[in-house]
């Protein structure tokens, strides 16, 4: 799933989160034949109310109104607003709740996708953070909670930067569990304090490669979701741990990428419904193929 405003995020020249990061997506899944095999339900962009559910009412209003006419508005030293940047991430939003409607309907398949930008999971309650303006991935998890009445929901980030933001909004509602591997130290340069069975925290060494992550995966997450038992898994896809990305320093391939995913799915069993969002990846080749395995693996191919 995806909308064309999420294209309309101009950060700034060189900036590494650039709108060609969906296109290296989509074109990697039209070269794998994989995009004519997938449903593209419409997406609607959430309306600014609706972020409330969220972040801190007197934040969202902060954004709306700092959202530039013209040029750009820097948020701090690596957030950037131009004047599409309000719609993108309203359009972000909107895609990631569509696809837990998708999922949750119960009449087709019950995984989905999100290509979408700018990312979400360093957006904490009241702090616009990493590239990141408002937390899509948590709003998509609580409108499960409050459209679905589901119990518990799990989710899974296995982006190279720890989602403080995500950690930050469900740290306090316990049906939601939040799992997120990460190279430490990095930014955000997050504190390691776990809340068993609730919050875990799976810091990587700088260097780690995919036996590593494996290992430490089937340890920290793949035992969390047996005791879980989640009826719905929502991933933050962040590709940049792969070896290629220029942000970071671990050493994962796509195969890794298409590893956790099946993991995932074989420990939660294949009825629960998946929905994954895009997080980081800047390397365009990378992040292409990496998503194009993972996107392989949801879609049972």
């Amino acid at each position: 799933m995806s909308h064309p405003a999420c294209g309309e995020h101009e950060p700034g020249p060189y900036h590494p989160e650039r709108p060609q990061r969906l296109g290296a997506v989509r074109d990697r899944l039209i070269a794998e034949g994989l995009l004519d095999l997938l449903d593209k339900p419409a997406v609607a962009p959430v309306a600014l109310d609706q972020i409330n559910r969220i972040h801190d009412p007197a934040y969202v209003r902060d954004i709306a109104a700092a959202s530039p006419r013209r040029g750009r508005v820097s948020l701090d030293p690596d957030t950037a607003m131009s004047p599409g940047s309000l719609d993108a991430t309203l359009a972000a939003c909107g895609a990631t709740v569509a696809a837990v409607d998708y999922v949750m309907a119960g009449d087709g398949p019950s995984r989905a996708f999100c290509n979408i930008r700018p990312p979400g999971h360093h957006a904490e309650r009241d702090r616009a953070m990493g590239f990141c303006l408002f937390n899509a991935v948590a709003l998509s998890a609580f409108h499960a909670l409050d459209a679905y009445q589901l119990d518990r929901v799990a989710v899974l980030d296995f982006d190279v930067h720890h989602g403080n933001g995500t950690e930050d909004i469900v740290r306090g509602e316990k049906r939601l569990c939040y799992a997120s591997s990460f190279q430490h130290p990095l930014f955000p340069y997050s504190s390691l304090a776990q809340e068993p069975g609730h919050i875990v925290k799976t810091p990587l060494d700088a260097g780690t490669d995919g036996d590593g992550f494996r290992r430490t995966i089937t340890r920290d997450w793949l035992d969390l979701l047996a005791r879980w038992q989640p009826q719905l898994v929502i991933f933050s896809a962040g590709f940049d741990a792969h070896s290629a990305d220029p942000l970071a320093s671990l050493e994962l391939t796509a195969g890794d990428f298409a590893w956790v995913t099946g993991a995932v799915i074989d420990a939660v069993g294949p009825d629960v419904p998946v929905t994954s969002v895009l997080e980081g990846g800047y390397d365009l080749d990378a992040l292409g193929e990496s998503a194009a395995a993972h996107v392989r693996v949801l879609a049972g191919l």
